[in-house]
């Protein structure tokens, strides 16, 4: 049974903003996916993001979502890569942050 991860990470950039920074910072947020050398596929429909991503041999899949005060983020992780949720949770949510902060 799949493991989710779910991020919440508040911006004060406003939804277009925030979405131009995810589409071009994407691939950072993917590489905090231990073993995630493999093939990235991702389809943006309006500020929704579906992506899958192939990690540790096995395909994880999730859809990040661009609000106007917050990004939302679900990943779904499955079989043995469940166990890894607990340690993904906060490097992914620093990432996010990171990406997401005003400069």
């Amino acid at each position: 049974m799949p493991m989710p991860i779910k991020l919440s990470i508040p911006h004060q950039l406003g939804r277009v903003e925030a979405h131009r920074r995810i589409e071009s910072g994407f691939a950072d947020l993917i590489r905090q996916m231990p073993g995630s050398a493999g093939a990235v596929s991702q389809r943006w429909e309006g500020d929704r993001l579906s992506f899958s991503v192939a990690v540790m041999g096995q395909a994880v899949s999730g859809v990040l979502e661009v609000l106007e005060s917050e990004v939302t983020m679900e990943i779904e992780l499955p079989g043995l890569l469940g166990t890894l949720a607990g340690r993904l949770r906060g490097p992914l949510q620093k990432a996010g942050q990171l990406l997401l902060t005003r400069k």
